[in-house]
């Protein structure tokens, strides 16, 4: 069957027959019309199709769409970005009625003047973005099918990356324009750590949570990390919370992760199949692999990072310094486009449908089962239980400066990066917690107030101000 993949989300917010996110089922005029409309002979089902400009109302140009813009957020942000309570309240009391009493709330010309004075004329409008296909990802994925970065007047091609050496090299390449990055990744650029220091940015976190310790079916019986020595274990790149979070825990248990055990570079789509093969005991990986692990009847999740490090940060949108100065418009529109994707994707009532958009070949190439199990958080743990975690994975795109400082702490614990480290300022040039903070205001998000705080990590008080007593504080450490 051809699926409708236009999702034009720049419709009439006014208008209770059209939707703004245009998923899969979407039943607002303009798509059931798309629907009923014959297909293209030459149409994939990976490429838009082609509609008549009457059945959307589409503004054209990109004042026009500046203006539309203006007005989804606002009407968006009163409805809580409910898309559903948003078209059952105009339909109630009707369009135009809504549109000229927050005409006479609001000064609209006023605040669409200001926006363009802000953004300007976009630099570039089409963008490679690369992601590597993990959940985690999951924003910066179903930004495409589900129009988000239509919304803010970009064509954007996001391209399935291996691994995250290549999404670093590619990056580093000026290949990709942005690109889904691991959150220690963009501190080790600019660092040097691992490659030629170059600058790069981190206005938005992706996702916090979502990440499984998992074992081969093999040890069952070892569940107690102190029995997992000579054990094997995969991570899916060295500059990764996935790599710094096992560290953690198994150094909490006595064992240093250097000596007693071993720890693989593997890509997260070869987890499974080496964890198949016994070339691993188990992997910290990303998710749907963790869950690929039981659904295939090879492992058992061991458990999920949050209870480790509940709102530990994970994945992250990434940029060098030289795209956004060069492109600062641009820069502004993507950062806009990646924060609404990822507060849409915060709300567990779009997790199924999100699921469904990014299950394809072209994005995560999975059963939207396994994906469900990840974003709802009802999933088999592999132990014959059903478990219900609703926050497994969660999506949060303010990136906090005292997250840097926890990773850049643990870069130096372990021997990542020497000598003096200005923490706090390094975490303020990577991490844009001005940049994120001025973009969900716009959006009618809340914001935090702040941008550092401290953390408990496994029972352990994480205080950023501290953070070379923190890195000494450990006795297993290579520092």
């Amino acid at each position: 069957m051809t699926m409708n993949n236009d999702h034009n989300s720049l419709g009439n917010p006014f208008d209770h027959r059209q939707s703004l996110i245009h998923g899969r089922h979407c039943d607002c005029q303009a798509c059931s019309d798309d629907a009923r409309a014959p297909a293209s002979p030459h149409h994939h089902d990976d490429s838009p199709q082609v509609t008549a400009p009457v059945a959307r109302a589409t503004p054209q140009g990109q004042e026009a769409m500046l203006d539309r813009m203006v007005e989804s957020a606002l009407v968006r942000g009163m409805f809580g970005h409910s898309d559903m309570h948003r078209r059952q309240f105009m339909k109630l009391v009707g369009g135009g009625t809504v549109a000229a009493a927050l005409a006479t709330l609001l000064p609209m010309d006023a605040i669409k003047a200001a926006v363009k004075e802000d953004l300007g004329p976009l630099e570039k409008t089409r963008l490679d973005v690369g992601f590597v296909p993990i959940t985690c990802a999951t924003p910066i994925i179903m930004a495409h099918p589900m129009g988000f970065y239509e919304r803010y007047g970009l064509d954007v091609s996001v391209i399935k990356t291996a691994g995250w050496a290549v999404a670093r090299d590619k990056s580093l390449n000026r290949e990709y324009d942005a690109a889904h990055m691991l959150t220690p990744m963009p501190l080790a650029m600019t660092l040097g750590a691992g490659s030629n220091p170059e600058p790069f940015i981190m206005p938005a976190v992706e996702n916090i949570n979502g990440q499984a310790i998992v074992l081969h079916n093999d040890h069952q019986d070892k569940r107690d990390p102190r029995q997992w020595k000579d054990f094997t274990f995969g991570v899916p790149f060295e500059y990764s919370m996935h790599n710094f979070l096992l560290r953690y825990y198994v150094a909490e248990h006595g064992l240093d992760p250097d000596q007693d055990i071993q720890i693989r570079v593997i890509p997260p789509p070869e987890m499974v199949a080496n964890l198949r093969a016994g070339n691993i005991d188990g992997f910290l990986s990303p998710d749907p692999f963790n869950q690929r692990a039981v659904f295939e009847r090879i492992g058992f999740i061991h458990l999920l990072t949050k209870e480790i490090w509940d709102g530990h940060p994970c994945c992250a949108f990434a940029t060098s310094q030289r795209f956004a100065t060069e492109n600062p418009n641009t820069y502004g529109a993507l950062l806009r486009a990646i924060i609404d994707a990822t507060q849409y994707s915060s709300n567990p009532e779009n997790r199924s449908e999100i699921a469904e958009a990014i299950a394809p070949t072209n994005y995560l190439n999975q059963p939207v089962t396994v994906i469900e199990q990840v974003l709802t958080g009802r999933y088999a743990d592999g132990l014959g239980g059903v478990q219900n975690v609703p926050d497994r994975i969660d999506f949060d795109p303010f990136p906090w400066h005292s997250m840097a400082v926890w990773i850049l702490t643990q870069m130096k614990r372990w021997g990542y990066i020497e000598g003096d480290v200005d923490y706090q300022q390094v975490a303020r040039d990577v991490y844009l917690a001005t940049d994120a903070e001025k973009v969900m205001r716009e959006l009618g998000y809340e914001t935090p107030g702040e941008t550092s705080r401290n953390y408990q990590i496994m029972g352990k008080t994480f205080d950023y101000t501290q953070p070379e007593a923190y890195v000494e504080s450990f006795a297993i450490r290579r520092s």
